[in-house]
């Protein structure tokens, strides 16, 4: 399906408040609603869109929509859990959804992940998107000229919570030192959170992190952000790499309990060495070569 002329966002209405749903919370002149459906976003079927193609789309829904304060129509879609098998009838209900967002002009982020969720993740990334769009938005109007701005949103120096001095909009930073606190009491054999990231050609950005829970083995988290008529404000790549990171973070909160389904260091080891084989796939290259040598 492509898109047949409604790609400007004019199909897109206002996002109503009623029946006790309004805003979950407001900021830098935006409101961010709760989950809503495709059918409560759009003002109807665009050309193009056949009527079992629009009976399914509408029914299947989004997370979190951010909304302009002054008009409340949607600015952008978000999604976070986990990615659709290959092959599923959801993902053929995924790919016709996004279809019909593209065609009526609805932009969506997508972050796939097996342990982040919206209801427990979402309000935190939400806000952390719309600061950094709103940073980048300082350096020529739009959040993908971030590259204007002399130092990016990620990169932005400051106090963290335990005192040190780091890069204080990484998303990652409680799970680095709870880490830290982990290798302390002896919970883990290494007390730092590796990681990398990758940019697919013409796809998603992909974000992996690691660490050694005990000698050869390893807690792993993948996450993927795919930006759909939308810029996240920051590189997706290290987004992901963070989102995967924060993954780390609730992991090993879990209760002790609760044992954690590891990964051989070898295992991992020769995972990355096969990412680093489809180079020719990404946008940039692959810049963790010197992770094969681990």
């Amino acid at each position: 399906m492509t898109s047949t002329g409604g790609g400007d966002g004019s199909w897109l209405r206002a996002v109503a408040g009623d029946g006790g749903r309004g805003p979950l919370f407001a900021r830098g002149g935006q409101l961010v609603h709760g989950p809503r459906r495709l059918g409560e976003l759009v003002h109807g079927r665009p050309p193009g869109v056949t009527g079992n193609q629009w009976s399914t789309a509408i029914r299947e829904g989004y997370d979190l929509v951010v909304c302009a304060a002054d008009t409340a129509r949607p600015v952008f879609a978000v999604e976070i859990g986990p990615v659709a098998p290959a092959g599923s009838a959801e993902q053929r209900v995924e790919r016709l959804k996004n279809a019909v967002a593209e065609a009526v002009g609805l932009p969506v982020l997508r972050i796939g992940s097996p342990t982040l969720r919206a209801d427990e993740h979402g309000r935190q990334i939400v806000a952390y998107l719309l600061d950094a769009r709103g940073y980048a938005a300082l350096g020529a109007g739009e959040p993908d000229d971030a590259d204007a701005l002399p130092v990016g949103f990620r990169d932005i120096l400051g106090r963290l919570p335990d005192g040190r001095t780091g890069h204080v909009n990484d998303l990652g930073a409680l799970a680095r030192s709870a880490a830290v606190q982990a290798y302390v009491s002896r919970r883990l054999v290494d007390p730092i959170v590796r990681g990398l990231h990758v940019r697919w050609s013409g796809g998603a950005a992909e974000g992996w992190s690691w660490v050694r829970v005990r000698q050869g083995a390893c807690l792993v988290e993948r996450v993927t952000v795919h930006e759909q008529r939308v810029s996240a404000g920051v590189d997706p790549g290290r987004l992901a790499e963070d989102l995967a990171a924060v993954a780390i973070g609730e992991r090993m909160r879990a209760p002790d309990t609760a044992e954690p389904v590891l990964t051989p260091h070898d295992e991992l080891l020769a995972e990355i060495r096969r990412l680093e084989s489809r180079r020719g796939e990404m946008t940039g290259g692959f810049a963790f070569a010197y992770l094969c040598a681990d």
